[in-house]
């Protein structure tokens, strides 16, 4: 289950990286639109979901009152 959460997020994630010349270019691009995707995408049927940053995990939860919740 959670490794297909993470798909879903990776999906809607951008996985360009930028070299200073990728960089550079893209300044002066137009602005690219910031993605968006529904929570209860993210989360799934659960409303859980963990994400790894930088060797770090965090917890991100729907809450019974609705709201998210991320946690260390």
């Amino acid at each position: 289950m959670l490794y297909q959460l993470l798909l879903i997020f990776m999906r809607y994630t951008d996985s360009r990286k930028f070299t200073p010349e990728t960089d550079a270019n893209h300044k002066t691009a137009s602005p690219q639109p910031i993605r968006r995707i529904t929570s209860q995408t993210l989360l799934g049927p659960d409303g859980k979901l963990i994400i790894d940053h930088d060797g770090q995990e965090y917890l991100l939860r729907k809450t019974q009152a609705g709201k998210l919740l991320l946690t260390k």
